[in-house]
């Protein structure tokens, strides 16, 4: 970490637990997707990681959340990776570089969604990546974003008691760089998606490729 040495949370043993157990990205990732999803049926929530831990459930926000504490333990900037879609249900992860390419850590609750091991070469591929998949009925990504939750300050979103709204209202606001594709490949994932939804209603599609990344 470049900015500052690594910061002196005060954990408590369950959460030390934790941090010392997961030392890698997958295995943070393989945490995570154990987490049943924060469906949120009792109202909004933005959990800080001392929240999801006690919780023992995340969305995708809260996910990203615990694992950019989680490897900022480990030495690691605390990096997150917005979108913008065009239904206003946006994506959020948490990022890493190893061997100077970047990975990702997420929580959905659509397959597609989640993690990808560090193979691509910018933070632009790695965002291009969850294009096909974002696309359901409603969402097509128009935008991304590298956020650096340093730059909130002193604000507290690694252990808060309470939601950490702070932290969602920053990523709206935040600049994010135009990312799209042809309105042609578009209709087509729209249609397949439409087409696999009218026959698998209670399923979430695992067509998208390269999932083995």
């Amino acid at each position: 970490m470049s900015r500052s040495a690594i910061p002196q949370l005060a954990l408590t043993p369950r959460e030390r637990a934790i941090v010392e157990r997961l030392r890698t990205p997958l295995a943070v990732q393989r945490w995570l997707r154990a987490l049943p999803c924060n469906y949120e049926t009792r109202g909004e929530t933005l959990r800080s990681f001392r929240g999801v831990v006690r919780s023992a459930k995340a969305h995708c926000l809260e996910a990203a959340l615990a694992a950019a504490v989680i490897l900022e333990q480990h030495g690691d900037p605390p990096l997150l990776l917005s979108f913008a879609s065009v239904d206003k249900l946006d994506h959020v992860l948490c990022v890493f570089r190893r061997g100077g390419k970047w990975g990702g850590i997420s929580r959905s609750r659509d397959p597609g969604l989640h993690g990808r091991r560090a193979v691509f070469q910018t933070p632009r591929q790695l965002a291009a990546s969850y294009m096909d998949p974002y696309v359901d009925l409603t969402g097509r990504i128009v935008g991304f974003a590298i956020a650096d939750l340093r730059d909130l300050g002193r604000y507290d979103w690694r252990l808060s008691e309470h939601n950490v709204r702070r932290v969602e209202q920053w990523l709206i606001e935040y600049p994010h760089r135009p990312l799209g594709m042809s309105n042609a490949r578009y209709r087509w994932l729209h249609e397949r998606y439409r087409r696999y939804r009218a026959r698998y209603p209670n399923r979430k599609p695992f067509y998208y490729e390269n999932r083995r990344t």
